[in-house]
């Protein structure tokens, strides 16, 4: 079969079939470039401040469009409640997250966990923890300027860690450790607080990543493209096969033509 491929009608042949892929792979090339040029970006404003009531709602889980926006809410916080978070980073360094529960007032009522700011040891934390439930106990509202998150999912603590530790802000263990919380409605979700309360610092919280959805009738293009391309050179190395074949069987018809041919011969000379 390769002496086949070399025959100068195959050579020009294969020369051709290539020819013909390399212009289906450009014209693949352009499929996708066109498809990434075509990509809309889904924009969601989440730098804007929006009413909580109007992001999300208690019972239910977090809508796409409500992860990562910027909230205001309104609400009283739990005296007790306030636990400490370790293990968050910020920019990079481990520390402690204080999160206080908030009931909410300015709109559908239920439990929702605030991350009131990032200490970066465990004294300074339990100070500030301290000092949230010593304010809290007047049963003043506060108002919460942050972003709103999912629910994290809960994790249970290493075997040499305290086993009432937590390291997520998971709603689903959360309402376990607040005191005498009982079917009441709760925020699955929480809201990091954009000004840090007093002695601690700032969480970062950064906006969520726009994303970008790609045009897939190109993406489906180029993928044809890309089929036929291969269906070119395929198409050759068959011919090629066929002729291979077909010289084959002409050989071996010949061959029992001529051997036909010589027997009556060969039986007369006998």
């Amino acid at each position: 079969m390769l002496r086949m491929m070399l025959r100068p009608r195959w050579v020009l042949a294969l020369i051709a079939a290539l020819g013909i892929a390399a212009a289906f792979a450009l014209l693949a090339q352009w499929q996708v470039d066109r498809a990434v040029e075509q990509a809309t970006v889904v924009e969601r404003p989440t730098e804007d401040v929006r009413p909580f009531g109007d992001v999300v709602q208690p019972d239910g889980p977090t809508e796409q469009a409500a992860t990562g926006q910027r909230v205001s809410v309104t609400g009283t916080i739990v005296p007790g409640d306030t636990v400490l978070v370790q293990g968050r980073l910020n920019d990079g360094v481990a520390g402690w997250w204080v999160v206080a529960h908030l009931e909410v007032t300015d709109a559908a009522p239920g439990g929702l966990p605030v991350a009131l700011g990032w200490a970066a040891d465990e004294e300074t934390a339990r100070a500030a923890l301290a000092e949230v439930d010593r304010a809290a106990a007047s049963g003043s509202e506060v108002e919460v300027v942050g972003r709103f998150l999912p629910s994290e999912a809960p994790m249970a603590p290493d075997e040499a860690d305290d086993p009432q530790s937590m390291t997520t802000v998971a709603v689903a263990h959360l309402i376990n450790v607040w005191a005498d919380y009982d079917d009441r409605p709760v925020y699955f979700g929480y809201v990091t607080a954009t000004e840090p309360m007093a002695g601690l610092e700032a969480i970062h919280s950064p906006p969520p990543l726009q994303e970008a959805e790609l045009n897939w009738l190109n993406v489906f293009y180029a993928v044809e493209w890309v089929v036929f391309a291969g269906f070119a050179v395929f198409l050759w190395y068959r011919l090629v096969k066929d002729a291979v074949q077909r010289e084959r069987e002409e050989a071996e018809l010949a061959a029992e033509a001529e051997a036909a041919s010589a027997t009556p011969a060969d039986a007369a000379r006998d």
